[in-house]
């Protein structure tokens, strides 16, 4: 007999991992819980081998470093997408956020985070290095900085700029609206949109 509010070790390991996720605590685990124990056995194991299967075979893509099934992804790969213009953000999230608007038409360059050394990430930390690469190869016309609005996101756009201002390449930034606040995946699809329609150049914001 064990100790436990719990009337079984494996329910309280179930709610123990999901309570793990972002933004649930142990009552809505424990709900999860419960709730996969009264769903069928097939879907609980159908379930539970889409997250195996997305830790064990997600790729990211060679170009870009968006989540991909194949080396490269099918924005990189599309002939219809301009590929003059490059889009910097910082997560995969934000890739998403961007493509719901349907106003872009450029590629992506996904950092893979920020600038913050308060959380013990550097540059080198980032794919910063491979987005200089790019620049340095000529294809691309424009650069458009879409980092969230924050001292991080700042100080990463600054960075990139004094890395890249020396080379042929207009430089812009997504205006900034009231409702994008923070984080890009959390703005709404017509403000991010014309925030990306609106963009400015990015040496008239220091």
């Amino acid at each position: 007999m064990h100790n436990s509010q719990y009337p079984s070790l494996l329910l309280e390991s179930a709610v123990n991992e999901l309570a793990r996720l972002p933004g649930i605590g142990r009552k809505t685990a424990m709900r999860l819980a419960l709730f996969f124990l009264k769903e069928k056995k097939v879907d609980v194991i159908r379930f539970a081998e889409a997250i195996k299967l997305l830790r064990e075979e997600i790729r990211y893509c060679n170009v870009c470093y968006n989540i991909s099934d194949s080396e490269v992804c099918a924005i990189c790969s599309s002939n219809k997408r301009d590929r003059s213009l490059l889009c910097v953000v910082e997560s995969v999230r934000d890739v998403m956020a961007i493509e719901n608007t349907q106003q872009f038409n450029g590629l992506y360059h996904v950092l893979g985070g920020i600038i913050s050394p308060m959380d013990g990430i550097g540059p080198d930390d980032l794919t910063i290095e491979a987005l200089v690469e790019k620049v340095k190869r000529g294809e691309i016309k424009e650069l458009v900085f879409a980092l969230s609005a924050t001292m991080e996101g700042d100080t990463t756009n600054f960075y990139i700029y004094r890395k890249i201002s020396d080379f042929p390449i207009k430089i812009s930034t997504i205006a900034r609206g009231v409702a994008i606040g923070d984080e890009l995946a959390y703005a709404d699809e017509i403000t991010l949109g014309r925030s990306l329609l609106n963009r400015l150049p990015f040496e008239a914001t220091l």
